[in-house]
């Protein structure tokens, strides 16, 4: 009996077991009020937000057991733009009225233990209200477990499969089940994401390791009551963050935040009934992208009519931007470019025929049209261009562009392959090359897309390149190669390996640049498959058969596959045994600037260069620049999560001066993004081989045969080889070659006719008879420079959107009249020199530029309905206007130019920087709302969440409030009588938290005007100069230095005099009492620690060498002490005599011979223009309406017989006497003096500097010698300051360094050349002596022991080309 109640117990337990699949009967429809809502902004209350709030009754209803109807009763849209949480929604009455009818029609969709099926409904539901539809099925998605209560899986939803957390808990009390469900959106299998303009773009993982920008999650919870055949959703609530910063989301970020609230009312038996119309299927749960792609989220237009919003706006462009730019033409620019992506090909061309005859409109349309990036923009330009309507340089240029922002799916890609291939295109080089290049990037950019990407895309370029390399077309090969590097297809690796010398036999007889790019096109295989490309490369770097470049090039490609340490731990080992010096020159260099990078991404590599570095030896570290190196430098600011980093690559030959290649590229890092921006290589092979091939090579001929054989070998370019390019350069953007060149025999021989010929005479005539007609220019040039967009979908099933827009419009007005007196011959070519110094040229240009950027940055909905985000604007507007005359009268030498008075606008500059929040929808496109994301009253004390409480600045700080800051500078220029103001406003957040991104938010601007100042009118500023014999006529003031002998000039000294000697005791007065006020301040520290006392040096100690090192060394042994002063010999004057005295006594005499002659010379003539007339004069000066001089002169004066010049420099203004004179002589072919004097009458500060060449011991030295009488005061300040920084700027630079008594008024510095490739330097300044011996060059000197140069070129080579010109 007992047995029986028991097994009846257990089957009554296992009746009541809960089914927890969501239970929607037959006969019954269960009615839900649902509310969703989605803000974006800043997560602080008193702050702006923008969004919109969805307020709907949900009706759903089953059909059968597992099809569902469900259809909203009474929707009602509301948007927002206030500050929050203060003001309140506004109701979008027109835009619910619009979708009233969409928004209640039933929808099916199929529904079977809580997961959602497929989805249908009529084709009158657009794709926007279909995604509504599923952010509320998205709610009823609940896979729910009944062994497990706690577990993870990845889960459908509205944004892809992503990875769930599903806790299920049960309240017997209360009788409900609560189910809590979150996801990581960060973590998804299969995530549906539109990117634009990230293409070429690296996810850098490493730098999101500890800070992330974007972060997205979601939660959702469950109340459910038990029902008889399931469980009863009675609420359901779901909160979703995404939470994105530019820097780093600890200093502050934006977010969008979505809620939705589902929330059981009652059970009706009427049912759901489907309109009449067929159920069409649209999808799945997951969220389908509609015209989001197409629409811009900065603005939200109404199309009615394309073609006519397009020509309006065209004409709006072209009527307003011909003298200036207007304010807001690049925002019209992006409405054309919106407006013609939804325009149909047919729309386009009837435009195009329409203005395609006027050049304005044309040039416009030309610049837009590649921008667009749609396929039907490439459909165009080619049956445009087939068609003869587009010339060869505007295809080329629309096509360069259009390539990169077109959409890379199937269609586009066949259609450029079918252009690469047209047979006009054929027979156009540069065009060709052009067209498959941008073939090969939009292969990349289709594979970021869609990983999967079959690698027939590439057969058409694997063919070309087997049959070219079939037929030994270099040429071809070398197309392919750069193809296939770009497509980065790791399908190429087998034809790439093909012509890798080494691995196959057939490619080692292929010409050297061919294996170099065949090494380079599997950079971008490698960031793909780093692991594919890494034995490959080792392989070609270790090979000592192969070419040291091809080795070298591998090795740069090695790198940047990131190798682990064991790999280059094996690279170093092997390079310890390298017999090519230039091979281990490049690999230790490149290694060693990797135990530098800091760049998150390179980490790994830097960890495991450092100790590869200690496995090779450091005597490759002393090579010279003559050897191959690699250079790479970065800075990464981990709190910003922004950095920059550059490399540069310089392979050079033993046997020639010039490098091989340099190769330099510059990345970029942002938010977890890197990419390489820019790269350009230049090669010089074919150069280098025609070089080697002379008689140059000859390594037996001395140093002044081989540069006379190399200058003849360049001269004679006739004889150079013609079945490989001399040069080579290339342009690589993010990562893609867009551009090159290869120059060779051919097209010098093509350039020579077209330089030499008579078109350029043809032109230059049109052009000075269009100077002398008057030309009047207006251009305008547009351009989008960014376009960067990320969408994804909320779980209320609204796109959120990140994006990034920049365009640009330059504007340029130009009037130029020449006249030319007399007129020039109608043939030019038969003009002499004489007619040409005859004539008077007289030229006055007019140039108004002017520029308008705009920027926008974007957080928040953008849909074809409406449009609620955070923005960040900024703007650009600057106009710089000119007018100048110019004349020359060659036959007076006179030569001048003026700036003339200009109409200027109010603001020649104004940036401003403004955060907002927007809403606007289709139906009142005008009544947008626009709220400042930081009010201006805001208070201090701003509310903020308990989360953020710690990040609050203190008390004190918090005095910076939220009250605007305003603030006008100006400055007035003397003269001229122009002032600049500049206008400061700055509004931020500050206040709230201290924090870069809340100094950024609110509204910042400046302006800048230029404007007349108060005083007498400028009425031109002049420039001239004239030379010649009419020099002295044209200065304005006359010129003359005070005679020192007679009474006026000692009466002038003596006056002078006392004011320095009163300056002089100001200034000892000032130091003593800052001196004085040091002791005091310093007197509370009674002792000195030992350091100090260690570096103190007595004055008493011996001259000998006294080291100042760093603290690790505190001092030097003695043997390095007679080192340097054995190496500081006496410096010696090359004379027949080359044993003259030691350089204590030698330089006493020396200093005197030098200043006793060259005073001789001065005394001779104290002021050289009361013997000689000036050789020319210059004139700067200010013509006013009074008339009254202002400006500056400068004359210059020639003593031939003593071969000294004399400059000076004088006030024009009255009562002004300051004057700065430069007198220089060469007292001989080794020996130059000069005295730069200035002050009034130029006697109140000099500088003697005297520069000469000499031995030093047995080796040519070179010295300079500079001395002062007397300085300002503000230079010898400084100066005492940087003294004290010279001794570890010293020790840092490999210096040593001596305390010793110099001179107090005098540095010199003394350069010897113990070899043509090193150097020893000496420099001596007050209080110490720096020194640096055998200093490596990168480049051999050519001077002789004896000081002569060992470079001497007998015939002219410009002669040589000339002659070889007109031969042809």
């Amino acid at each position: 009996m007992r047995a029986v109640v028991l097994a009846l117990t257990v089957a009554l337990v296992a009746s009541q077991q809960i089914n927890l699949v969501p239970e929607f009967a037959l006969d019954k429809t269960y009615v839900y009020k649902y509310e969703a809502l989605l803000l974006g902004g800043l997560p602080h209350e008193g702050l702006a937000r923008a969004g919109i709030k969805v307020n709907s009754k949900v009706l759903l209803s089953a059909v059968t057991e597992n099809t569902f109807l469900m259809k909203l009763m009474d929707p009602l849209l509301h948007e927002y733009a206030g500050i929050w949480p203060k003001d309140p929604f506004v109701p979008a009455t027109k835009l619910t009225s619009a979708l009233a009818a969409q928004l209640q029609i039933p929808i099916k969709f199929e529904y079977a233990n809580g997961v959602v099926g497929k989805v249908f409904a009529p084709a009158g539901v657009s794709p926007t209200v279909m995604n509504l539809q599923r952010g509320i099925l998205n709610i009823l998605q609940l896979n729910l477990k009944k062994t497990q209560n706690i577990y993870e899986l990845q889960e459908a939803g509205v944004q892809g499969v992503c990875r769930t957390h599903y806790v299920i808990n049960e309240d017997p009390k209360a009788n409900h089940i609560i189910v809590t469900k979150s996801k990581d959106l960060s973590h998804c299998q299969e995530k549906i994401i539109k990117d634009i303009g990230l293409a070429y773009t690296e996810r850098c993982a490493e730098c999101t390791e500890r800070d992330k920008s974007l972060i997205e999650t979601a939660t959702y919870n469950y109340i459910m009551k038990p029902a008889a055949a399931g469980v009863l959703i009675a609420e359901a609530t779901v909160e979703e963050v995404h939470q994105f910063s530019p820097l780093n989301e600890i200093h502050g970020a934006a977010m969008m935040e979505a809620k939705q609230t589902l929330a059981f009312v009652e059970i009706e038996k009427t049912p759901v009934v489907p309109i009449k119309a067929d159920y069409l299927a649209r999808g799945s749960l997951q969220y389908e992208f509609a015209t989001e792609i197409l629409q811009t989220p900065i603005q939200l237009m109404k199309i009615s009519d394309a073609p006519a919003q397009i020509i309006e706006i065209l004409k709006h462009l072209v009527a307003n931007n011909v003298a200036m730019v207007h304010d807001d033409a690049p925002l019209k620019f992006v409405q054309l470019i919106q407006l013609l992506r939804f325009a149909t090909l047919e729309n386009i061309e009837a435009i195009w025929a329409q203005f395609k005859d006027k050049p304005v409109y044309r040039r416009w349309l030309l610049d837009a049209l590649p921008a667009v990036g749609t396929p039907v923009i490439v459909k165009l330009l080619k049956e445009k261009f087939l068609a003869g309507e587009l010339t060869i340089p505007e295809f080329i240029q629309a096509l360069v562009v259009a390539l990169q922002m077109v959409t890379a799916d199937l269609e586009t890609i066949q259609l450029t392959a079918s252009l690469a291939l047209h047979e006009k295109i054929a027979t156009i080089p540069a065009l060709r090359e052009v067209v498959m290049l941008g073939y090969g990037s939009m292969i990349a950019k289709h594979c970021v897309a869609v990983p999967t990407c079959p690698a027939e895309l590439l057969g058409p370029i694997h063919e070309i390149a087997a049959e070219a390399i079939s037929k030994n077309d270099i040429p071809e090969i070398t197309l392919a190669l750069k193809v296939l590097g770009n497509a980065g297809h790791p399908a190429s690796l087998k034809p790439i390996m093909k012509l890798l010398p080494g691995l196959r036999t057939a490619a080692t007889s292929l010409p050297l640049r061919i294996q170099v790019d065949a090494i380079l096109a599997l950079r971008n295989i490698a960031k793909k498959e780093p692991k594919l490309v890494q034995p490959v490369d080792l392989q070609l770097v270790l090979d000592r058969a192969l070419h040291p470049e091809v080795r070298m090039v591998a090795c740069i490609v090695l790198f940047e596959t990131k190798p682990s340490v064991a790999l280059i731990s094996s690279l170093a080992g092997a390079l310890k045994l390298e017999t090519n010096m230039h091979v281990a020159s490049f690999a230790y260099s490149h290694i060693k600037s990797l135990t530098r990078i800091t760049a998150p991404d390179m980490a790994a590599v830097a960890g495991a260069a450092n100790v590869a570095i200690k496995l090779m030896s450091p005597k490759l570290d002393r090579l010279s620049l003559r050897f191959c190196r690699a250079l790479q430098l970065d800075f990464y600011h981990t709190p910003l999560m922004v950095g920059a980093a550059g490399s540069a690559y310089m392979i050079n030959d033993a046997a020639t001066i010039l490098p091989r290649a340099v190769v330099a590229k510059a990345r970029a890092y942002l938010a977890g993004a890197a990419a390489d921006v820019l790269e350009i290589g230049v090669r010089t092979e074919g150069l280098q081989e025609a070089l080697l091939q002379s008689p140059a090579a000859d390594e037996s001929v001395d140093r002044i045969t081989k540069i006379k054989r190399t200058l003849r070998a360049l001269a004679n370019w006739k004889a150079l080889p013609t079945n490989q390019p001399l040069a080579s350069a290339y342009i690589k953007l993010f990562g893609q070659e867009v551009a090159f060149v290869n120059v060779d025999k051919t097209v010098i021989e093509e350039a020579i006719p077209i330089v030499t010929g008579p078109k350029p005479r043809e032109l230059l005539k049109a052009a000075l008879k269009a100077l002398q007609e008057g030309i009047a220019l207006q251009y305008a040039k547009p351009l989008l420079m960014a376009e960067v967009r990320r969408i994804l979908p909320t779980a209320i099933g609204v796109p959120m959107e990140l994006s990034l827009y920049t365009a640009a419009v330059a504007v340029a007005s130009v009037n130029v009249q020449a006249t030319i007196t007399p007129p020039l011959p109608e043939e030019i070519e038969t003009m002499t020199l004489e007619q040409l110094k005859k004539t008077d040229v007289q030229l006055q240009a007019e140039a108004r530029p002017s520029v308008a950027l705009q920027t926008f940055a974007v957080m928040g909905v953008n849909t074809a309905l409406i449009q609620a985000a955070v923005m960040a604007k900024g703007k650009i507007r600057t106009i710089a206007p000119g007018k100048v005359a110019a004349r020359a009268d060659i036959l007076k030498g006179n030569y001048k130019v003026e700036a003339l008075p200009v109409e200027v606008p109010e603001h020649i500059a104004d940036v401003s920087f403004e955060t907002l929040a927007v809403v606007r929808n289709i139906e009142e496109p005008t009544a947008e709302r626009i709220v400042p994301l930081v009010p201006e009253l805001a208070v201090q004390n701003a509310q903020t969440p308990a989360d953020y409480s710690s990040y609050e600045i203190p008390d004190q700080a918090a005095l910076r409030s939220a009250t605007p800051f305003h603030k006008t500078l100006c400055l007035a220029v003397p003269y001229i009588e122009i002032k600049g103001c500049i206008e400061v406003h700055s509004h931020n957040a500050a206040f709230i938290r201290n924090d870069p991104l809340f100094y950024i938010i609110g509204q910042h601007s400046a302006r800048a005007s230029v404007a007349r100042a108060e005083g007498p009118a400028v009425e031109r500023l002049e420039l001239e100069v004239q030379v010649g014999p009419r020099a002295a006529e044209r200065l304005l003031k006359q010129i003359s230095l005070i005679d020192e002998e007679a009474p006026e000039g000692k009466a002038f000294l003596l006056k002078l005099r006392e004011i320095l000697e009163t300056e002089d005791k100001n200034v000892r007065v000032s130091s003593e009492s800052s001196s004085s006020s040091r002791i005091i301040s310093s007197s509370s520290s009674s002792s000195m620690s030992s350091s100090h006392k260690n570096v103190r040096v007595s004055s008493e100690s011996s001259s000998s060498s006294r080291i100042i090192s760093s603290s690790s060394s505190s001092s030097m042994s003695s043997s390095r002490m007679t080192e340097t002063a054995t190496v500081m010999e006496p410096f010696r004057k090359f004379h027949k005599d080359r044993y003259m005295a030691p350089h204590g006594a030698s330089k006493a005499v020396s200093s005197g011979s030098t200043a006793s002659s060259f005073e001789k010379i001065q005394k001779q003539a104290k002021f050289l223009g009361n013997a000689v007339p000036p050789v020319f004069a210059v004139i700067a000066r200010a013509v006013r309406v009074d008339h009254k001089l202002l400006g500056y002169q400068l004359a210059a004066y020639f003593d031939k017989p003593n071969a000294r010049v004399q400059l000076v420099v004088s006030s024009i203004a009255e009562n002004d006497n300051l004057k700065i004179c430069a007198d220089g002589a060469v007292l001989s072919k080794h020996k130059v003096t000069a005295r730069v004097a200035w002050g009034p009458e130029c006697q109140q500060y000099a500088v003697i500097a005297k520069a000469e060449a000499g031995v030093l011991g047995e080796f040519p030295a070179a010295r300079l010698e500079v001395e002062w009488e007397r300085l300002p005061i503000i230079v010898t300040t400084y100066a005492k300051k940087l003294s004290k920084h010279i001794p570890m700027a010293a020790f840092k630079a490999g210096f040593k360094l001596e305390r010793v008594s110099n001179a107090d008024k005098e540095i010199e510095l003394t350069a010897a050349l113990p070899s043509q490739r090193s150097l020893n330097v000496i420099a001596r300044i007050p209080e110490m002596t720096l020194s640096r011996m055998d200093i490596p060059l990168p480049i051999a000197v050519p001077i002789n022991p004896d000081g002569t140069l060992s470079i001497q070129i007998d015939e002219d080579i410009l002669s040589w080309i000339q002659k070889h010109i007109k031969e042809e």
